[in-house]
């Protein structure tokens, strides 16, 4: 099977899923989906007992499609992008503060204080795992994705700066935790963490990353604003987001960052000088249906790279585990300062309850982990990511609306 295939059995995947979701189950689309696609999971894993079919060729066929490289290479600029030009600017503006403490500061401190409970945790359950990659653990599940729930707090009449924050955080803590996850990826390929090594990079990745993000929307807009025919100005961004995206990370800037500042100017810089009111809808409309089919895609990719996991038992409770450390960690950076400076954030308690259970973790936590080079450890930190994930969208998912209605 080729790689067109392979694109053909995904995309009819998730047409069928789709299908599926909008006829009978009536989930929310992303929830739907990753449902429909577990379930193909637990066909897929559990197929080797009751039909005949060679696991081995397939998990080998997997391994050498670089699936990982495929999400993370490509994938991910397309994502940020798209949920960076549909976010508005002067909404986030009104809760800048709030969201850079959670956005910078959540992120790194969430980064550190998982890292430590999941290496305890791992140590009580005999699990032999480095230091190093439990805090790229941390950073690859610290960063929020609202992808799933957008709609549902909308629905329940979330007051508008407590989806602010949830919006904000999440599109500016993918950018910060792509950043310290390719910094300690970094360290991990020198062979020991030098905190010195670790900072000069982590500064190049994420102030290169914003300062190219700037360069790319400002000629981003001044292409746009020189031509008056949406089926061009589509191609240019789809341009800018390809190459600029590449030659970002070809430099070893953060390309993550780049598309999420490139995606705001497009989004929100002299918008309405720069595309006509058709060019607007089109370009929404186009990118807001490129997010959509993307995530449809990386989950079904899920379902076919657990195929090579091996489920431990030590491993799934690990998981388990994982998913109530994040839980805790969340809900102690959102209350504490809130507690201490509940000036500064402005939040009470109903927003604080809403933004710590609306934190979901999504497609970016699994396309990172999938990008990890093959071992035993990227096996441990691939099933807790995807205990996380699976109750995260599919029990958080589902029950943000009636928190956010129960805190009104």
């Amino acid at each position: 099977m080729g790689s067109y295939e392979i694109f053909i059995l995904l995309i009819c995947l998730s047409a069928g899923f789709a299908f599926i979701n909008q006829k009978f189950l009536k989930l929310p689309f992303v929830i739907g989906l990753f449902f429909l696609s577990t379930a193909l999971s637990v066909i897929l894993i559990t197929s080797q007992f009751w039909v005949d079919i060679d696991v081995k060729g397939l998990e080998e066929y997997l391994e050498n499609s670089h699936l990982d490289r495929l999400i993370i290479d490509v994938f991910l600029g397309f994502l940020l992008f798209a949920g960076a030009l549909h976010t508005n600017w002067g909404n986030l503006r009104s809760q800048i503060k709030p969201i850079a403490s959670f956005a910078l500061g959540g992120v790194v401190l969430s980064t550190v204080i998982i890292a430590g409970l999941f290496y305890f945790i791992a140590g009580l359950l005999g699990i032999e795992i480095s230091f190093v990659y439990c805090l790229i653990f941390g950073a690859l599940i610290s960063p929020t994705d609202p992808i799933a729930v957008l709609g549902i707090l909308k629905q329940a009449g979330v007051p508008k700066k407590t989806e602010s924050v949830i919006v904000g955080e999440s599109l500016f803590n993918d950018g910060i935790g792509v950043v310290l996850f390719i910094a300690l990826l970094d360290t991990l390929r020198v062979g020991e963490f030098d905190l010195g090594h670790f900072g000069l990079l982590f500064m190049q990745e994420a102030v290169g990353g914003i300062l190219l993000g700037l360069v790319y929307g400002y000629f981003l807009h001044l292409l746009l604003k020189a031509v008056d025919h949406y089926e061009t100005e589509i191609l240019i961004t789809l341009a800018f987001v390809m190459g600029g995206y590449y030659l970002a990370n070809h430099f070893h800037i953060s390309g993550a960052l780049s598309m999420v500042v490139m995606g705001l100017m497009v989004g929100n810089f002299r918008k309405s000088l720069s595309m006509s009111d058709t060019t607007q809808e089109y370009v929404n409309k186009f990118w807001e249906l490129v997010d959509v089919v993307l995530n449809a895609l990386l989950f079904i990719l899920i379902a076919f790279v657990l195929i090579e996991v091996d489920f431990k038992i030590e491993y799934v409770i690990l998981g388990i585990v994982s998913v109530l450390i994040i839980l805790f960690t969340r809900a102690f950076l959102v209350y504490l300062p809130l507690s201490i400076f509940p000036k500064f954030f402005n939040l009470n308690r109903a927003d604080a309850r809403i933004i710590s259970w609306g934190g979901l973790r999504g497609g970016l936590s699994l396309a990172l982990v999938l990008s990890l080079p093959h071992n035993s450890s990227k096996e441990i930190l691939l099933v807790a990511t995807y205990c996380t994930v699976l109750f995260s969208i599919l029990i958080q998912g589902l029950t943000v609306g009636k928190v956010a209605k129960w805190s009104k």
